[in-house]
């Protein structure tokens, strides 16, 4: 499931604003994302990466599973381009992962390029609560007694 596409050129000191958004199945490279973003007119670029940490409300987690719904790819596409505007960023990249993840894989990316670093921190963290608040995906905990949750992450 993709939607985007990194691009191997850019056009010097401008030109159209690159994205990508992906829904994933294979392990995310968090260095990949922050060399899409990077632009020679940009002076910030702010990366996120969501892992897989090992508890959860004081219980022990052993992994997850993410399922997403099939419009998932064009909700993060929407998402990360509304930030793009809102900020007028040169670049944005976000990717979500699905299928199982251990403790300490990354389940989520983004990464902005700013002119300055003040629109490169919002924008990332708004695309990272918008991502949170919007992107039809579910979680399911399985925790170390054995018992497992699933959670609807929007």
């Amino acid at each position: 499931m993709r939607s985007g596409s990194p691009k191997s050129s850019r056009s010097p000191g401008g030109g159209q604003p690159e994205v990508l958004a992906e829904i994933v199945q294979a392990p995310l490279d968090p260095s990949r994302y922050e060399a899409f973003v990077a632009h020679r007119a940009g002076g910030a670029v702010v990366a996120f990466h969501g892992v897989v940490r090992d508890h959860d409300d004081g219980r022990s987690v052993r992994g997850l599973e993410y399922s997403a719904h099939p419009s998932a790819a064009r909700v993060l596409d929407l998402i990360v381009r509304e930030e793009l505007v809102r900020y007028g960023l040169h670049a944005a990249a976000a990717s979500h992962r699905v299928g199982s993840l251990a403790v300490g894989e990354t389940a989520f990316v983004v990464a902005v390029c700013a002119t300055h670093r003040r629109e490169a921190f919002e924008a990332a963290g708004r695309i990272v609560e918008e991502t949170k608040s919007r992107l039809p995906v579910w979680k399911r905990q399985v925790f170390a007694d054995g018992t497992e949750e699933w959670v609807h992450c929007p």
